[in-house]
């Protein structure tokens, strides 16, 4: 198939490579043969250190969250809009050469570009609902005026490579603020947060600043995966035992 991922270098994204190396191994444990299922689609997709180098197009994924992409080979921004509810995403650790694509995600809340290849910013290429931003390690980071185009840009920016930002005036965002944006903005700060670099697994660490209780709905999902196998298990028993029963 077009859409086949192998392990050598030159990996692309695609929805082939999200199954089957980001379901839960619990579902895998349970049934080896389960992949045909359809399955819950996981808020969180981590993708990281699989050497991909291209984001490939990739099916409508709506509940998905957070999404790990540091530590590979991407080149390019794109094909991103398939996670229009997505808040968190890093792309740390790539080829990246240019902030592109990104107006899409209108949710996005947190981004990490630190260390990529990025020698100059667009800023209005960022989407304008960013609270916590990290570009260091990008050349464009050197070039006179970088901060200020920056915060210009998103005036309701909590932080910009590990520096405070102007933490937004009660600006409301374009497609409408709510209490609830605002809530997500006070759990940002409700911590001091450990700094916004790919040298350490940011994304992992403020989710579970952010949301306490995600393990628990990821127990479960996987409780609820586990139950819905075992309910497939049992129809295709009785099926067998309906057909054993039935005259030749």
């Amino acid at each position: 198939p077009a859409d086949l991922e192998q392990t050598s270098p030159g990996v692309t994204l695609t929805d082939t490579l999200i199954a089957t190396r980001n379901l839960p191994q619990l579902v895998e444990a349970l049934n080896p043969e389960s992949r045909p299922v359809e399955l819950l689609p996981p808020s969180t997709i981590r993708l990281d250190r699989q050497k991909i180098c291209a984001i490939g197009r990739l099916q409508s994924r709506r509940d998905v969250h957070s999404l790990y992409l540091q530590q590979n080979r991407i080149e390019k921004i794109e094909n991103l809009g398939c996670f229009p509810n997505l808040r968190f995403l890093s792309l740390a650790g790539n080829r990246i050469g240019r902030v592109e694509n990104l107006q899409p995600l209108r949710h996005l809340r947190a981004l990490d570009l630190s260390h990529n290849r990025i020698q100059t910013l667009d800023a209005a290429e960022l989407p304008r609902s960013l609270r916590l931003l990290d570009l260091t390690g990008n050349e464009c980071t050197q070039q006179h005026g970088y901060r200020e185009r920056v915060l210009a840009a998103l005036p309701q920016l909590l932080q910009l490579d590990a520096q405070p930002g102007p933490g937004g005036a009660g600006e409301e965002e374009e497609d409408g603020g709510s209490a609830s944006s605002q809530e997500e903005d006070d759990e940002l700060l409700s911590e001091p947060s450990r700094p916004f670099t790919a040298g350490k697994d940011f994304f992992a660490d403020l989710q579970r600043d952010l949301v306490g209780n995600a393990r628990q709905r990821r127990r479960e999902a996987l409780e609820e995966h586990r139950t819905r196998l075992e309910e497939l298990e049992e129809l295709r028993e009785r099926q067998a035992l309906l057909r054993a029963a039935a005259p030749a």
